[in-house]
């Protein structure tokens, strides 16, 4: 593995119970660099499970420690009940109260502010998206706006996944909404414009949480009934985002050291499939030897061609 420059950011996309891939990585990492991620990364950039695990590094958490949470809190979360028994006939999937709770246990009742009025300030940017205005929040220590929003309600209203949550403050859902599931171009943004950080001597990794296998086959869209488009043209959408947000680092960010890690899912696995623990996990390790050997990921789909020279 290339060694990590002066200035260390991370950036974890939004995933549910597909966060374990990542949090498996990172503990594995931290084996190799024998420290907690905390100790090397100042900036932590996370959509919904990427803004969980990027709020337990900011307070201090190891990536075990947070490894170890998602083992024991995935099917207390994602606890079947009444709500999934009739769903799509209620509002929503799962109680937020759960999370919440075990928001508030392991990341405090700290304000965001606290992160940054350290010693050795932490930024964390999480994201939400506000349906009320119809645009992305960007959830800052630093800004005024969020100094005193308390890290585990930010978490919370990023994790907000509309039709499995209620929306916080009966405006802010999952960050995954708008064009920031994975938010690796934030996360270059904020160290370069934000930090001031200098590009030659920032280390960016962008961790995905799996990409699922191709299901549709050939002739099957032609026989395809309204219904039938609903996930195809989800699944589009986000696959173009998060292949986006990476073409746009490689793009403009070229003197970044920017590493960009996923794993192929051999099957798709639901966001709120807590009995693929043991798959996710495997896949987890499978993403840690990619980044011990440097094999990074880069944007699929995305077709760039340069046009001619006049003259």
């Amino acid at each position: 593995m290339k060694p990590f420059r002066k200035n260390v950011a991370l950036a974890i996309d939004g995933g549910g119970m597909r966060g374990v891939i990542v949090t498996r990585a990172l503990s594995i990492l931290e084996e190799h660099l024998g420290e907690p991620v905390h100790r090397f990364v100042r900036l932590t950039a996370g959509t919904s499970t990427g803004a969980i695990i990027s709020a337990g590094i900011g307070v201090g958490l190891s990536a075990m420690e947070i490894h170890a949470l998602y083992l024991a809190l995935g099917r207390h979360i994602f606890r079947k009940s009444w709500r999934t028994a009739l769903w799509p006939l209620t509002r929503y999937r799962y109680s937020p109260e759960p999370l919440a709770e075990a928001l508030r246990q392991h990341l405090g009742d700290q304000p965001m502010s606290s992160l940054w009025d350290r010693p050795e300030p932490m930024d964390v940017v999480i994201t939400a998206f506000d349906i009320l205005e119809n645009r992305s929040r960007f959830i800052k220590p630093y800004k005024q706006d969020y100094r005193d929003l308390p890290i585990a309600d930010a978490v919370l209203a990023s994790s907000s996944v509309p039709t499995y949550f209620p929306p916080v403050a009966g405006r802010y859902v999952d960050g995954g909404v708008g064009s920031y599931a994975n938010p690796c171009y934030l996360a270059a943004y904020e160290a370069q414009f934000c930090l001031n950080w200098d590009p030659d001597e920032t280390t960016l990794l962008s961790l995905g949480t799996g990409r699922d296998p191709r299901s549709i086959r050939s002739g099957q869209p032609e026989r395809f009934r309204a219904w039938d488009w609903l996930h195809p043209m989800l699944d589009a959408f986000l696959q173009s985002a998060n292949d986006q947000q990476v073409h746009l680092v490689e793009t403009f960010f070229q003197r970044l050291d920017f590493r960009r890690f996923q794993v192929d899912l051999s099957e798709s696995i639901e966001m709120d499939d807590p009995r693929a623990i043991p798959q996710l996990v495997r896949y987890g390790a499978q993403m840690a030897e990619k980044i011990m050997n440097d094999e990074t990921d880069s944007a699929m789909g995305i077709e760039a061609e340069r046009a001619p020279r006049s003259g």
